[in-house]
């Protein structure tokens, strides 16, 4: 009914629209055209250039160029607004065919952690106008020794699960919203593409443009199998000026990262080239003593909260990424072939609690990565663009575990009492650390592949059309057998997403919507082998599953301001989550077991908004949001405790080892969150920001009919109460002129949660509260950058998914140096 209504209003205000515009055409036109720069010269793009009290506007092209058509002769006022720079408005008396204007405006200088709330999503493309998006810029945050990740954990609504230190497996959570039903992207592309050698633990912020994280209903270049959200991570692409730049870090627990990145660009070709690496390394060494800490004594008997310093611990990844194209050619905006290559060692400390510690269980992984990116505004024609993303995938995975023998918290061999005399715990034949000898090697070949193409029908109304196709091709080889072809599981996954969107912004540009539909088509593929007698001999039978899901969704989103810098921002969508390949069929590194009867996920979710600001008065700036949220999941998909997988003779209170993903029912989120940022004098930065909701139990009745026990309760292993709150303020010439000297304070809180279904304080996850402070000093060269960090510096209790501690106090410090403006 709503998506009815939607529709109607949005076509009633279509046509009123048209009909204004064709009652107000002027014969007498001219055409504006020009390039915009900023005040040191560099071009400024994806700028909106508008003829003030009009619907005239365009968006200046990455060269900084734009055009202006049917502009009436007579004084008209061009104003050239963005994101990135001050507003700025210029006359101009209009009185012939042809005018040509070259504004210079000033660049807007974003703090440390300032969040702004914009309308709009990825600059360069016109179709996202009228959605809402919390932009995090990394600019200065790149310069301390922060991870992508924390950058993240510190946003609204925003949960980073992280079960461990740098390095352990990372799950985001939007208000509840988890899993496969969050998109997390790279320059558009599903991350996942580039295995767990490349992700957001170890790209760093000095490699990174800016984060986008969506709320509701996402714009048409991220069309996909999500509902509720996504996150997308926009590498640097700025090829204005050449530069280079190198950062180096160290900090507690062994831990050292350093990355590197430059790019080149020759002005008279257009020809570009890209480059960046990374190498990170650390011991993960901190020490637990927390709640769920403990050692087994010989006589069986516990100790809890055991201080102990993890071990078996160890992660190092090193990783590379070249592109070579051109930039701002006549047949294209942009080009480039890419290719990735990353490397990861890690070991795997515990299984999905810290109930047993491993020793000898560890992963290897690989990804080779070959890329291709191409977009074209006025593409064959005026007002069609094209932009296409390509990526081919191969990843490897190799998990061993063959030792037997059983640790304990202290790092030595479990002990018992036999014959009065303390001797260590057998091991067991044929067992590894989480249950049977192992050595297991998945090797993927993965194709992900979205188009996008749009028109602009008049200025103001747009539709696109985007096609997403992604296929999985997934080897399991059991590598303690022979290897042998037939004993091979293989299993295949294809995508397949349809999607059309309508985008129209009426009424002087105050009110935006977005319409949207998409058909999914997924099949899933799974042959594995089976024993079978045959004439009293046992042969190799090869066994396939396929299923197969044809869904529909569509969802709407509007955007009106209604006063002076406030909007309220609207959205509804209805849509399905099909089960990934790593939800269906396991994933070994993660302690995650296969299941392959997984259905799709359907959600009904509702989003409303309001976002005012920022308003300066002064030296003062203020900017208020605030977000209120209803999500309705059917058979939703969600991460279960497998508490039955516990090896024989290594019995312990909660030994949970290992998880599986479930379809869990019938599930009801309802919740709001807020943000608020003060800015004085550019000077000093504060801001406060909190989440706040439930998500209940609604499967009233078991597959039996009997009231279900779980009725209206809290989902566990899940935090629904967060605040973030940080400070800012910065120094000129401290030390030394042209000197610049910021210092920072971060806090975070995370409300009690249960972290199993069972209601008991033991199995509840304590409140969280921590602080950190550090500073950072740039030279007055400009070049070099020093920083120091001092993380959770009372040394808090911190803890994540099913308990697992995280790292207490630790200090780091960390250089940076660019060199710019060669060649």
């Amino acid at each position: 009914m709503l998506l009815k209504h939607s529709l109607l209003l949005t076509a009633i205000a279509t046509l009123f629209h048209f009909n204004i515009l064709a009652q107000t055409t002027n014969p007498k036109t001219a055409t504006i055209k020009g390039k915009v720069r900023e005040e040191k010269g560099s071009v400024v793009s994806f700028a909106t250039v508008r003829v003030n009290g009009t619907n005239i506007a365009t968006f200046s092209e990455t060269d900084g160029t734009f055009l202006l058509k049917d502009v009436p002769y007579g004084n008209q006022e061009i104003l050239i607004t963005s994101v990135e720079i001050k507003s700025k408005t210029l006359k101009l008396h209009v009185h012939r065919p042809q005018h040509e204007l070259n504004p210079v405006v000033a660049k807007t200088a974003l703090d440390l952690n300032e969040v702004q709330i914009v309308q709009k999503t990825e600059k360069k493309q016109i179709e996202t106008q009228g959605f809402a998006v919390a932009v995090i810029e990394t600019k200065e945050a790149s310069l301390r020794n922060l991870t992508t990740n924390e950058l993240l954990d510190r946003a609204v609504g925003v949960r980073v699960r992280q079960n461990g230190g740098i390095g352990s497996r990372v799950e985001y959570n939007l208000n509840g919203m988890s899993g496969s039903a969050v998109g997390i992207f790279l320059d558009g592309i599903e991350i996942a593409t580039y295995g767990s050698s490349f992700n957001l633990n170890n790209i760093p912020p000095a490699m990174i443009e800016r984060i986008e994280v969506y709320k509701g209903v996402l714009p048409s270049h991220l069309t996909g199998d999500y509902v509720g959200g996504a996150i997308n991570v926009v590498l640097k692409k700025d090829a204005s000026q050449n530069n280079i730049t190198a950062a180096v870090a160290y900090g507690s627990f062994n831990t050292f990262q350093s990355d590197l990145s430059g790019i080149y660009r020759n002005k008279k070709s257009g020809f570009t080239s890209r480059a960046s690496a990374f190498y990170t390394y650390t011991d993960n060494s901190y020490t637990t003593w927390g709640k769920f800490s403990k050692f087994v004594h010989p006589d069986r008997t516990l100790e809890r909260y055991y201080k102990a310093k993890r071990f078996n611990n160890t992660y190092k990844s090193v990783g590379a990424r070249f592109e070579a194209g051109f930039t701002n050619v006549k047949w294209a905006d942009q080009f480039f072939l890419g290719y990735n290559i990353s490397d990861t060692y890690s070991e795997i400390p515990h299984g999905t609690t810290m109930a047993r510690p491993y020793v000898g269980r560890f992963g290897e992984y690989q990804a080779h990565v070959v890329s291709l990116n191409y977009n074209k505004n006025n593409f064959l024609a005026k007002g069609l663009a094209i932009n296409i993303n390509a990526v081919r995938s191969y990843r490897s995975t190799y998990v061993q575990d063959t030792v037997g023998q059983v640790y304990n918290w202290d790092g030595k061999p479990r002990m018992l009492i036999r014959n009065g005399v303390e001797i260590p715990v057998p091991p067991t034949p044929g067992m590894g650390q989480q249950g049977p000898k192992s050595i297991v090697q998945v090797n993927r070949q993965i194709t992900n592949m979205r188009t996008n193409m749009g028109y602009t029908i008049v200025p103001g109304h747009r539709v696109s059309l985007n096609h997403k196709l992604e296929k999985t091709d997934r080897d399991d080889n059991d590598l303690l057998n022979p290897v042998n072809k037939d004993l091979v599981t293989v299993s295949n996954v294809m995508n397949n997403i349809f999607a059309m969107n309508y985008e129209a912004q009426l009424l002087n540009d105050k009110l935006r919507t977005n319409l949207l539909a998409k058909y999914t088509f997924n099949r899933t593929i799974q042959t594995r082998p089976e024993l079978i007698e045959q004439d009293g001999a046992n042969i190799v039978n090869r066994v396939q599953n396929k299923t197969v899901n044809n869904n529909k969704g569509y969802g709407a989103t509007v955007s009106y301001n209604v006063v002076s810098k406030m909007y309220v921002i609207g959205s509804t969508e209805n849509s399905y989550v099909a089960a990934t390949e790593n939800q269906l069929y396991g994933d070994p590194e993660n302690n995650i077991l296969e299941n392959t009867g997984l259905i799709p996920e359907k959600n009904v979710n509702y989003n409303l908004g309001v976002r005012h600001g920022p308003v300066q008065v002064g030296k003062h700036k203020l900017t208020l949001y605030a977000s209120a949220f209803w999500r309705n999941g059917f058979d939703k998909i969600t991460q279960q405790a497998v508490e039955d997988q516990i090896v024989q003779g290594r019995e312990s209170d909660a030994d949970i080892q290992v998880t599986k993903y479930v379809n869990l029912g019938r599930t009801q989120s309802r919740g709001f969150e807020g943000e608020i940022i003060y800015v004085y004098d550019n000077r000093l930065n504060a801001l406060f920001n909190f989440s706040k909701f439930n998500t209940l139990f609604k499967q009233k009745f078991d597959q039996k009919g009997n009231p279900h026990d779980l009725y209206n309760l809290q989902l566990p292993n899940e935090p629904f109460f967060i605040m973030n709150g940080s400070v800012q303020y910065r120094l000129n010439d401290k030390f030394q002129k042209k000197s610049i000297l910021n210092i920072y304070y971060n806090t975070g809180f995370v409300g009690a949660f249960g972290t199993v279904w069972m209601d008991s304080e033991w199995f509840t996850t304590p409140t969280q509260f921590y602080h950190d402070i550090g500073a950072s000093y740039r030279f007055p060269s400009g070049k070099m950058v020093a920083s120091f960090d001092l993380k959770n510096i009372l040394n808090a209790e911190m803890y994540d998914n099913f308990g697992v501690q995280k790292p207490g106090r630790a200090i780091s410090i960390k250089l940076n140096y660019t060199i710019s403006k060669f060649l």
